[in-house]
Protein backbone atom coordinates (compact mmCIF):
# COMPACT_ATOMS: atom_id res chain seq x y z
CA UNK A 1 0.00 0.00 0.00
CA UNK A 2 1.19 3.47 -0.85
CA UNK A 3 0.95 5.96 2.12
CA UNK A 4 1.74 9.69 2.48
CA UNK A 5 1.28 12.12 5.24
CA UNK A 6 0.21 15.40 4.43
CA UNK A 7 0.84 18.90 6.52
CA UNK A 8 0.95 21.98 6.03
CA UNK A 9 3.90 24.61 7.27
CA UNK A 10 0.73 27.06 8.72
CA UNK A 11 -2.47 26.87 8.79
CA UNK A 12 -3.47 28.87 5.42
CA UNK A 13 -1.67 26.18 3.49
CA UNK A 14 -5.06 24.51 1.81
CA UNK A 15 -3.25 21.36 2.12
CA UNK A 16 -6.79 19.82 1.52
CA UNK A 17 -6.89 20.76 -2.00
CA UNK A 18 -4.13 18.38 -1.86
CA UNK A 19 -5.04 15.53 -0.12
CA UNK A 20 -8.72 15.70 -2.48
CA UNK A 21 -6.90 15.94 -5.25
CA UNK A 22 -4.15 13.67 -5.18
CA UNK A 23 -6.83 11.15 -3.65
CA UNK A 24 -9.17 11.72 -6.53
CA UNK A 25 -6.61 11.48 -9.57
CA UNK A 26 -5.22 8.46 -8.26
CA UNK A 27 -8.49 7.06 -8.11
CA UNK A 28 -9.31 8.31 -11.66
CA UNK A 29 -6.41 6.16 -12.60
CA UNK A 30 -7.61 3.02 -11.23
CA UNK A 31 -6.65 3.08 -7.30
CA UNK A 32 -8.17 2.79 -4.52
CA UNK A 33 -7.98 5.74 -2.09
CA UNK A 34 -8.70 6.70 0.74
CA UNK A 35 -8.13 9.93 3.59
CA UNK A 36 -7.73 9.38 7.01
CA UNK A 37 -7.41 12.36 9.54
CA UNK A 38 -6.85 11.06 13.02
CA UNK A 39 -7.49 14.34 14.76
CA UNK A 40 -10.09 16.96 13.19
CA UNK A 41 -11.42 20.16 14.30
CA UNK A 42 -13.85 22.62 13.26
CA UNK A 43 -16.53 20.61 12.65
CA UNK A 44 -19.91 21.13 12.35
CA UNK A 45 -23.26 19.63 13.06
CA UNK A 46 -25.83 19.46 9.95
CA UNK A 47 -28.99 17.48 9.84
CA UNK A 48 -28.04 16.05 13.31
CA UNK A 49 -24.72 14.63 12.59
CA UNK A 50 -21.35 15.86 13.16
CA UNK A 51 -19.68 16.74 9.77
CA UNK A 52 -16.06 17.55 8.97
CA UNK A 53 -16.02 20.21 6.23
CA UNK A 54 -12.72 18.99 5.03
CA UNK A 55 -13.67 14.91 4.49
CA UNK A 56 -16.96 16.09 3.10
CA UNK A 57 -15.28 18.15 0.67
CA UNK A 58 -12.84 14.79 -0.39
CA UNK A 59 -16.30 13.38 -1.16
CA UNK A 60 -17.58 16.01 -3.15
CA UNK A 61 -14.31 15.69 -5.43
CA UNK A 62 -14.45 12.17 -5.33
CA UNK A 63 -17.79 9.96 -3.99
CA UNK A 64 -15.28 7.04 -4.11
CA UNK A 65 -12.83 8.04 -2.14
CA UNK A 66 -12.89 6.41 1.52
CA UNK A 67 -12.69 8.64 4.32
CA UNK A 68 -11.87 8.07 8.05
CA UNK A 69 -11.27 10.27 11.39
CA UNK A 70 -10.49 8.69 15.13
CA UNK A 71 -11.39 12.25 16.88
CA UNK A 72 -13.54 15.27 15.76
CA UNK A 73 -14.20 17.68 17.84
CA UNK A 74 -16.20 21.58 17.32
CA UNK A 75 -14.02 24.05 18.83
CA UNK A 76 -11.23 25.21 15.36
CA UNK A 77 -8.36 26.77 17.97
CA UNK A 78 -5.96 23.50 18.15
CA UNK A 79 -7.06 20.07 19.24
CA UNK A 80 -5.66 20.14 22.36
CA UNK A 81 -7.62 22.89 23.48
CA UNK A 82 -10.55 21.38 21.55
CA UNK A 83 -10.12 18.59 23.01
CA UNK A 84 -10.09 19.81 26.33
CA UNK A 85 -13.50 22.23 25.92
CA UNK A 86 -15.37 18.21 25.46
CA UNK A 87 -13.02 16.55 28.26
CA UNK A 88 -11.56 14.21 25.82
CA UNK A 89 -8.15 13.49 26.00
CA UNK A 90 -6.51 12.65 22.66
CA UNK A 91 -4.64 8.81 22.90
CA UNK A 92 -1.80 8.05 20.27
CA UNK A 93 -2.89 4.38 21.03
CA UNK A 94 -6.20 4.85 19.93
CA UNK A 95 -4.99 6.29 16.59
CA UNK A 96 -2.47 3.89 16.42
CA UNK A 97 -5.33 1.54 16.16
CA UNK A 98 -7.44 2.90 13.63
CA UNK A 99 -4.16 3.47 11.74
CA UNK A 100 -3.61 0.01 11.93
CA UNK A 101 -7.18 -1.27 10.63
CA UNK A 102 -6.44 0.59 7.71
CA UNK A 103 -3.15 -0.74 6.95
CA UNK A 104 -3.57 -2.83 3.19
CA UNK A 105 -7.50 -1.68 2.64
CA UNK A 106 -6.61 0.38 0.05
CA UNK A 107 -4.01 0.84 -2.42
CA UNK A 108 -2.87 4.85 -1.82
CA UNK A 109 -3.87 6.18 1.70
CA UNK A 110 -2.92 9.78 2.65
CA UNK A 111 -3.00 10.61 5.99
CA UNK A 112 -3.69 14.28 6.69
CA UNK A 113 -2.51 16.39 10.25
CA UNK A 114 -3.29 19.30 11.02
CA UNK A 115 -1.65 22.18 10.44
CA UNK A 116 2.16 21.96 11.64
CA UNK A 117 4.45 19.82 13.11
CA UNK A 118 4.54 21.73 16.23
CA UNK A 119 0.75 21.45 16.85
CA UNK A 120 0.20 19.77 19.94
CA UNK A 121 -2.35 16.73 20.01
CA UNK A 122 -2.18 16.39 23.83
CA UNK A 123 0.03 16.27 26.63
CA UNK A 124 3.86 15.38 25.16
CA UNK A 125 2.02 14.37 22.28
CA UNK A 126 2.56 16.72 18.58
CA UNK A 127 1.99 15.96 15.13
CA UNK A 128 5.70 15.11 14.65
CA UNK A 129 5.49 12.40 17.13
CA UNK A 130 2.29 11.20 15.85
CA UNK A 131 4.13 11.37 12.39
CA UNK A 132 6.83 9.34 13.85
CA UNK A 133 5.03 6.79 15.35
CA UNK A 134 2.98 5.77 11.71
CA UNK A 135 6.22 6.35 9.99
CA UNK A 136 5.41 7.52 6.41
CA UNK A 137 6.95 9.93 4.24
CA UNK A 138 6.31 13.62 4.76
CA UNK A 139 4.36 15.79 1.79
CA UNK A 140 4.40 19.15 3.03
CA UNK A 141 1.76 21.75 1.76
CA UNK A 142 3.37 25.25 1.72
CA UNK A 143 1.03 28.52 0.42
CA UNK A 144 3.12 31.21 -2.03
CA UNK A 145 0.39 33.40 -0.14
CA UNK A 146 2.37 35.53 1.95
CA UNK A 147 4.36 32.47 2.22
CA UNK A 148 7.44 32.81 5.33
CA UNK A 149 10.56 31.48 4.09
CA UNK A 150 12.08 31.69 7.41
CA UNK A 151 8.95 29.68 8.87
CA UNK A 152 9.49 27.45 5.73
CA UNK A 153 13.28 26.04 6.12
CA UNK A 154 12.77 26.04 10.04
CA UNK A 155 9.64 23.23 9.47
CA UNK A 156 11.69 21.14 7.09
CA UNK A 157 15.12 21.32 8.92
CA UNK A 158 13.10 20.67 12.29
CA UNK A 159 11.45 17.46 10.41
CA UNK A 160 15.31 16.67 9.36
CA UNK A 161 16.12 16.78 12.71
CA UNK A 162 13.57 14.26 14.05
CA UNK A 163 14.23 11.82 11.22
CA UNK A 164 10.85 12.42 9.51
CA UNK A 165 11.43 10.66 5.87
CA UNK A 166 10.35 14.28 3.50
CA UNK A 167 8.46 13.08 0.30
CA UNK A 168 8.58 16.74 -0.96
CA UNK A 169 6.78 20.29 -0.94
CA UNK A 170 3.90 21.16 -3.22
CA UNK A 171 2.86 24.68 -3.33
CA UNK A 172 -0.60 26.25 -3.54
CA UNK A 173 -1.70 29.52 -4.22
CA UNK A 174 0.75 30.37 -6.97
CA UNK A 175 -0.19 32.98 -9.54
CA UNK A 176 -0.34 31.96 -13.04
CA UNK A 177 2.45 34.76 -13.68
CA UNK A 178 4.00 35.89 -10.44
CA UNK A 179 5.26 39.26 -10.83
CA UNK A 180 6.38 39.71 -7.09
CA UNK A 181 9.84 38.05 -6.59
CA UNK A 182 9.12 36.89 -2.95
CA UNK A 183 6.69 34.58 -4.59
CA UNK A 184 8.64 33.91 -7.78
CA UNK A 185 11.93 33.28 -6.29
CA UNK A 186 10.18 31.00 -3.68
CA UNK A 187 10.56 27.53 -5.29
CA UNK A 188 13.94 28.01 -5.91
CA UNK A 189 14.88 29.41 -2.48
CA UNK A 190 13.45 26.49 -0.75
CA UNK A 191 15.48 24.07 -3.13
CA UNK A 192 18.95 26.05 -3.07
CA UNK A 193 18.57 26.34 0.96
CA UNK A 194 17.18 22.46 2.07
CA UNK A 195 17.66 18.74 0.36
CA UNK A 196 14.09 18.90 -0.35
CA UNK A 197 12.50 19.23 -3.87
CA UNK A 198 9.11 20.74 -4.99
CA UNK A 199 6.93 18.00 -6.11
CA UNK A 200 3.97 20.64 -7.83
CA UNK A 201 2.89 24.25 -8.17
CA UNK A 202 -1.16 24.33 -7.78
CA UNK A 203 -2.92 27.62 -8.34
CA UNK A 204 -5.45 29.25 -5.59
CA UNK A 205 -9.07 27.18 -6.05
CA UNK A 206 -12.20 28.46 -4.46
CA UNK A 207 -13.99 25.64 -2.85
CA UNK A 208 -17.24 27.09 -3.67
CA UNK A 209 -16.46 27.55 -7.89
CA UNK A 210 -14.77 24.32 -7.57
CA UNK A 211 -15.05 21.59 -10.40
CA UNK A 212 -13.49 18.53 -9.50
CA UNK A 213 -12.40 17.30 -12.93
CA UNK A 214 -10.85 20.82 -13.33
CA UNK A 215 -8.43 20.10 -9.79
CA UNK A 216 -7.93 16.48 -11.49
CA UNK A 217 -6.87 18.34 -14.24
CA UNK A 218 -4.04 20.42 -12.32
CA UNK A 219 -3.06 18.15 -10.34
CA UNK A 220 -1.84 16.11 -13.32
CA UNK A 221 -0.49 18.96 -14.78
CA UNK A 222 1.28 20.67 -12.48
CA UNK A 223 1.94 17.59 -9.54
CA UNK A 224 5.20 15.12 -10.48
CA UNK A 225 2.47 12.51 -9.27
CA UNK A 226 5.07 9.41 -9.75
CA UNK A 227 7.16 11.64 -7.78
CA UNK A 228 4.62 12.15 -5.07
CA UNK A 229 3.32 8.41 -4.71
CA UNK A 230 6.68 7.13 -5.70
CA UNK A 231 5.90 4.32 -7.72
CA UNK A 232 5.44 4.63 -11.83
CA UNK A 233 2.31 4.87 -13.37
CA UNK A 234 1.34 3.01 -16.51
CA UNK A 235 -1.86 5.18 -17.67
CA UNK A 236 0.63 8.03 -17.33
CA UNK A 237 2.92 6.41 -19.99
CA UNK A 238 0.02 6.07 -22.44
Amino acid sequence: MLELFVTGADKNSDKIFVTAGLTATMQSLGYSTAVYKPVEIGVIEKNGFVQSPDLAFVKFVDPYIKTYFTYMFKDKSNPLLAAAKEGIVIEKNNILADYQKLEDLHELLVIEGISGLATPLSKNFLEEDLIKMIDKPLLLVVSAFNADINNILLTINHAKEKGITHRGIILTNYPENPQNPDIKLLPRIIEEYTDVKILGILPKFNKAELNPSDLISEILGGVDLEAVVNIRIAKLQL
